[in-house]
């Protein structure tokens, strides 16, 4: 029998996200008859146990002795089970500081750890992620935070919704003021906020058309590529090499930033690539950006005046744009940032299903199979030790 674990999420604050449905629990085993699901109970799951009891699957406290282990977010070192195969988002590709004591306890407690984040296809696409609610839910943050700065236009928070359905039905004949939005990036994370701007009536408008025109309805314009990057040596944009050599490439958004009234910020970054802009540029006469949602959330990152990280509960903060300093939001002349770290789990119920739909169709098929090496090339430990491709974490693990 092969019993695959639904772990409780321990860190805090709660998420609510769970990597599969009860009612994909049930079409799994009924499709797979030696598959079997333990859930471990929790109060803060958004399927509850009693959905998960009336879908006939086993709930249990105790998980030893499954095959796998499926979480979302990094696992609280007291709850880690030694000698056991976790599938979570892990947050130490990055050798993120505040994770580099769990990698140590994952490798001391003999665990294997299988990254989500590391999971590709063949083309080194990513399989799973929670990207496209990320940015549906992001892009109403930022339009809502707008809203309040400006007092133009009102949407409740996300997190008041059942799901998207009910969300979107507020959107219905909501008139936006004749703002400018910048959108960067290409991948889900822009989808779902192209989603939410065209369930608005918001315009897709090129970026050559963005600069220097005003227009009498909401525009948007997404920048990515060769639209917002250029080699500084010239030569043209190539995405390959900008991604193993960002420093080699140098960022246009400069020039988007006295033509924009909200930036929505969905980019993949890493320390090497260029940022939109420098901080100082806040400080600038022409700087007119009155909100961020910078989705991407790397503190002092893509965006630099990403002074952290906010909660679901209180998402934004200003910057004074002379002292460059945190300050509260909705003041007249700052810069509003909206820096919520895991937006998806204001709509954990959508985001869940998207993200188990995934599960299903691409991985489950590798994990019952002798060996896979998409599994293996996203595998960070085995038994406790670093594998080759993940080697780099030698000294970040305390090897």
């Amino acid at each position: 029998m092969f019993r695959i674990g639904l772990i409780r999420e321990g860190k805090i604050p709660h998420d609510n996200r769970v990597a599969m449905t009860p009612r994909q629990c049930q079409e799994i085993e009924k499709r797979y008859k030696d598959v079997r699901f333990l859930v471990q109970p929790s109060p803060f799951r958004c399927y509850s146990d009693q959905e998960y009891a009336h879908a006939g699957i086993t709930l249990n406290e105790d998980l030893q002795g499954c095959a796998v282990l499926l979480g979302i977010k990094e696992v609280p070192i007291p709850d880690l089970i030694p000698d056991s195969i976790y599938f979570i988002f892990s947050h130490t590709k990055k050798q993120q500081r505040e994770n580099r004591q769990l990698l140590q306890s994952i490798i001391a407690k003999r665990i294997t750890l299988v990254d989500y984040e590391c999971l590709v296809h063949s083309d080194g696409q990513r399989i799973l992620g929670f990207g496209f609610f990320a940015g549906v839910v992001g892009t109403h943050n930022g339009l809502r935070t707008f809203g309040i700065k400006s007092g133009s236009f009102n949407l409740p928070p996300v997190y008041l919704a059942r799901d998207f359905h009910e969300l979107i039905l507020g959107y219905f004949g909501l008139k936006l003021p004749n703002i400018k939005i910048a959108l960067t990036g290409s991948g889900r994370v822009a989808a779902g906020c192209i989603e939410v701007m065209n369930l608005l009536g918001i315009k897709n408008i090129e970026p050559e058309e963005f600069i220097g025109h005003r227009f009498d309805y909401p525009v948007f314009t997404q920048l990515k590529g060769s639209s917002l990057y250029g080699r500084k040596s010239g030569g043209g944009y190539d995405r390959e090499e900008f991604h193993l050599q960002g420093g080699l490439y140098y960022c246009k958004f400069e020039k988007y930033l006295q033509d924009t009234d909200i930036l929505v910020n969905g980019i993949y970054w890493e320390k090497s690539m260029p940022p939109l802009f420098r901080i100082t540029d806040l400080q600038r006469m022409n700087f007119r950006i009155k909100v961020i949602a910078d989705i991407t959330c790397d503190q002092e990152g893509s965006v630099p005046c990403n002074l952290g990280a906010t909660s679901i509960e209180d998402p934004v903060y200003g910057v004074d744009r002379i002292s460059l300093e945190r300050i509260p939001p909705y003041l007249p002349d700052s810069v509003d940032m909206m820096t919520v770290g895991n937006l998806p789990n204001e709509l954990p119920r959508d985001a869940s299903q998207y993200f188990g739909e995934q599960l299903i169709k691409y991985v489950l098929p590798e994990l019952l199979i002798p060996s896979s090496r998409m599994i293996e090339q996203a595998t960070i430990v085995f038994q406790g030790k670093l594998t080759p491709f993940f080697a780099y974490l030698h000294d970040y693990s305390g090897g």
